[in-house]
């Protein structure tokens, strides 16, 4: 008999339409990964009887429950529907405005895009947005390229070009499309969702199918190294396994084709400054979700989410007294990071805003060569958010171009 192989293995997932009831049957969709280590676990109970024998008489399993976590490289799409899980938010579509007419000015590598007429704040557009201008008579050095929103009024929105290409003023220009690329999602006031998934490991030479039940996203930890690609660890706790000898999630849709992102392409912006010298960087999304055993079941029948937290590290080259101080004053500020999946200029992205953020710490290492800070962060919910305001009322709000 063939031992099972991990390049054979098929990871798949399938939304839950009732939490812990297998979704299984047609459909599902295949998950890209480097590894996916979930599996049933149960409680055990010995036996503390004290006998003539002086041995140990018996051994039960006590109450099952699912852990583990799915690690991959960070791209658009592969990992869109576990991370609005575990903000409790579907994604929407972002901000658009037609038949706008704009005036672009700039020599880069920041550029206005001035509308005459409307708002973007009344619109929707919010600071750390990669729009895009369609339609119209554009120079095409302006018109289908991905732009960092790094500063917004209602007429002006202060942008870079992703890939560092150059724009050309000019303006007005009458009919013109801005649009924010893909769909949004972010940590909501109300009207939280309570997802769960199924998720499959079919291994075909055994032939054996695990379909983990009830799996809720409770973290999510995105590392963005100066010189490699950008991961992601998603952690779960689920409620059972349905196994089988036959695969459980037939003809599952492909794994997403979107490229995987490297830190090296995209922007990164710290209290309204585009920094060069950040040498490393974490974000960890902590989504609680606690239950109880029962009597009468050897599963934990419900999860009750709990609190959102986010944290996360940088590592800076100590080139200017800007983050330290702002760690020893207890300075607030927002953390922008919009990444590609390539270097063309309609490159898949995905971008993060964290709108309130404050510093826990400034350490400093002592070597020979350039001295790197080590910061801490916690992000906060941004209650000065909202509609018709420039950031989203919320702790942390993700954009994926590629998002379903």
């Amino acid at each position: 008999m063939p031992i099972a192989t991990g390049v054979a293995k098929v990871v798949a997932y399938k939304l839950e339409t009732t939490y812990g009831t297998a979704a299984i049957g047609t459909g599902g969709q295949v998950l890209r990964r480097v590894s996916s280590d979930l599996s049933l676990s149960k409680q055990t109970y010995q036996s503390n009887e004290i006998r003539t024998d002086q041995q140990i008489a018996d051994f039960r399993h006590g109450v099952r429950s699912v852990d583990g976590t799915i690690s991959g490289e960070l791209s658009p799409r592969a990992y869109a529907d576990f991370i609005a899980a575990a903000l409790r938010r579907n994604w929407t579509t972002g901000a658009s405005a037609a038949s706008v007419s704009v005036t672009i000015a700039g020599t880069g590598p920041t550029y206005t895009i001035t509308r005459a007429a409307g708002s973007y704040l009344t619109d929707g557009f919010k600071i750390g947005d990669v729009i895009r201008l369609t339609v119209g008579t554009l120079n095409a050095a302006n018109i289908n390229k991905n732009l960092f929103i790094t500063a917004l009024t209602g007429t002006v929105a202060t942008v870079r070009v992703l890939n560092g290409t150059a724009m050309v003023a000019e303006g007005p220009i009458t009919g013109t499309t801005v649009s924010v690329v893909g769909k949004k999602t972010f940590v909501p006031v109300s009207g939280h969702t309570n997802q769960s998934f199924t998720i499959e490991h079919w291994f075909p030479e055994a032939p054996a199918s695990e379909a983990h039940t009830g799996c809720q996203p409770t973290s999510i930890d995105m590392s963005l190294p100066a010189t490699g690609l950008a991961t992601i660890g998603i952690g779960f706790v689920g409620q059972n396994i349905v196994t089988s000898t036959t695969q459980q999630m037939t003809s599952p849709t492909a794994a997403p084709t979107q490229g995987v992102c490297a830190s090296v392409n995209g922007v990164l912006s710290v209290g309204g400054n585009v920094i060069a010298t950040v040498t490393g960087m974490t974000i960890n999304v902590a989504s609680d979700r606690t239950g109880d055993a029962v009597v009468g079941s050897n599963v934990i029948p419900s999860r009750y989410p709990g609190r959102i937290s986010v944290s996360g590290q940088l590592t800076a080259y100590f080139e200017d007294v800007t983050l330290r101080d702002a760690f020893i004053n207890e300075s607030e500020v927002a953390v922008l990071l919009a990444l590609t999946s390539d270097n063309t200029a309609t490159s898949e992205v995905l971008s993060i805003a964290l709108p309130r953020v404050k510093l826990g710490g400034a350490s400093k290492d002592d070597s020979t060569g350039g001295i790197v800070q080590t910061i801490p962060f916690q992000a906060l919910y941004n209650s000065a958010g909202g509609t018709g305001i420039a950031t989203e009322q919320t702790t942390i709000s993700i954009q994926d171009s590629a998002a379903p």
